[in-house]
């Protein structure tokens, strides 16, 4: 049971789909008959407005979860902003007509939902939503979920205290870009060094970073500074380790992992974003975007393939949807 709405709810819509494993640009396909997801009695059904796409996104389409994914076909897709259309019964937080964000897998590669966020609608259980900050649009909202939640719990798992300082790799992707902002912010560090390539220095800066420092010229393993914390972003666990103190934590989000690193893996909580909204919506931390702009809902192909080519700068969302 759910108690409708104003909102008339088509009995078919558009996403994106696919029914077997390999390179999304082969395998995705734009179907208009699909079935709106049924809402559990603690879910909500969200108008999708905005999506944003995350590597898991292509990783998981060429068979990375294979052994823990949801059957297909699969509508792909993690993040989404939107506005709530239905509510199930057990709903106490939301109500029709507001406007939420969030990323709708509670545990990112164990069984993720069958059908994601690159959709007209998607079904998504409450607590892992929050109202939309207010200053943001609905494309800047949809770019933050995994990506502030990933930097929010990896920093909380190196019990990373004010006055530490702390090594980005990876300072202006999706991830790093949120790292900077919440290590400065919200955790307190004195001193926040990243990595970055050419060309995106004044990015860096204006996130907060202390010291930059372009991998294409220097190594940051020659520098004579060792940081009490690294953020490793980019999935290079075996040198990250290079950069620490002796009895400093190392954290990674990817690739194999050389002790002292560990790896984790983000769990999707609505109460993180709850909490990092008041800093949202006093433009203390800042979504970024990649330059290039949205992508359409029909050029999410070509969205695919700068993700995974393209070395992007912050996020790459999908808007207008559909």
């Amino acid at each position: 049971m759910a108690s409708g709405s104003d909102f008339t709810i088509p009995s078919k819509i558009k996403a994106w789909v696919y029914a077997e494993l390999g390179n999304p640009n082969d395998v995705f396909t734009l179907a208009s008959d699909v079935e709106v997801p049924e809402i559990k009695e603690d879910q909500v059904l969200v108008k999708v407005v905005a999506a944003a796409l995350n590597i898991i996104d292509a990783k998981r389409a060429r068979g990375f979860l294979k052994d823990n994914d949801s059957p297909p076909p699969i509508v792909p897709g993690y993040d989404v902003a939107g506005v709530v259309v239905k509510v199930g019964d057990q709903v106490k937080k939301f109500k029709v007509g507001d406007e939420v964000y969030g990323d709708i897998n509670e545990v990112s590669l164990i069984r993720p939902k069958q059908h994601g966020t690159l959709a007209e609608y998607t079904a998504v259980e409450e607590r892992l939503l929050a109202l939309k900050p207010k200053n943001l649009s609905f494309a800047e909202a949809a770019s933050l979920p995994m990506v502030i939640e990933t930097a929010y719990e990896g920093l909380e798992r190196t019990h990373f205290s004010p006055g530490k300082s702390i090594l980005v790799l990876g300072g202006t992707g999706g991830i790093g870009s949120l790292v900077i902002q919440l290590a400065k912010q919200v955790f307190g560090a004195t001193r926040v060094a990243a990595t970055f390539s050419t060309g995106k220095l004044d990015l860096l800066k204006s996130l907060g970073a202390d010291l930059a420092i372009d991998y294409t010229k220097e190594n940051f393993e020659d520098l004579p500074e060792k940081f009490d914390v690294v953020y490793d972003a980019v999935g290079q666990s075996e040198r990250a380790i290079r950069g620490v103190k002796e009895g400093g934590s190392v954290v990674t989000v990817g690739g194999p992992v050389t002790p002292p690193a560990f790896k984790f893996h983000v769990t999707s909580k609505g109460s993180i974003l709850e909490k990092l909204n008041p800093l949202l919506e006093s433009q203390i931390i800042k979504p970024v975007l990649d330059p290039k702009g949205t992508y359409p809902f029909s050029r999410v192909l070509e969205a695919i393939s700068h993700l995974e080519t393209g070395r992007p700068t912050g996020k790459i969302v999908i808007y207008p949807i559909p």
